[in-house]
């Protein structure tokens, strides 16, 4: 790791601290140049898994693309940042869990609207609006009425 400060790679981890339940590591690094001290923050990687696309294209999964989705879907409602990480975090395990090289788009949506139900029903609505091309009204109350028989985002 080269030191932000002076940019020699000669450091050492002076602690490491696990974060967002084992998918992250935190470490504060000492430069052994300079003697200043740094924060990095490593993030799992898992490889492999690419998305196929209606017209049969194919893409890497990308997770940010998940996160902003779930952020547009949760604008302006009461929902931290961490819950919506947490939400992204299992929809990343829901994926690798059942999926090894491909996993058709379609699964993903299905994935992420299971995830919003249990999140927020307003979120569960908008998101399912976009991603089911919700053409009229009607398309909108076939909606509700799922979210109402399923009891979303209402507390057990």
């Amino acid at each position: 790791m080269r030191c932000p400060f002076c940019h020699v790679d000669n450091d050492r981890v002076v602690d490491t601290r696990s974060v967002d339940d084992g998918y992250q590591v935190r470490r504060k690094r000492v430069c052994s140049n300079c003697h200043r001290r740094f924060v990095t923050l490593e993030t799992m990687q898992q490889l492999g898994v690419r998305v196929v696309k209606r017209e049969q294209t194919r893409e890497p999964f990308d997770r940010e693309k998940i996160r902003r989705g779930i952020e547009r879907a949760c604008s302006k409602r009461p929902i931290t940042s961490s819950r919506i990480e947490k939400c992204v975090q299992g929809i990343e395990a829901d994926i690798y869990a059942s999926f090894d090289s491909e996993i058709p788009a379609e699964k993903i949506g299905d994935i992420v609207l299971a995830h919003l139900a249990d999140l927020d029903p307003v979120a569960f609505i908008r998101f399912a609006s976009v991603y089911r091309e919700f053409d009229d009204a009607d398309d909108f109350l076939q909606a509700i009425s799922e979210v109402i028989g399923q009891g979303v985002g209402r507390p057990d």
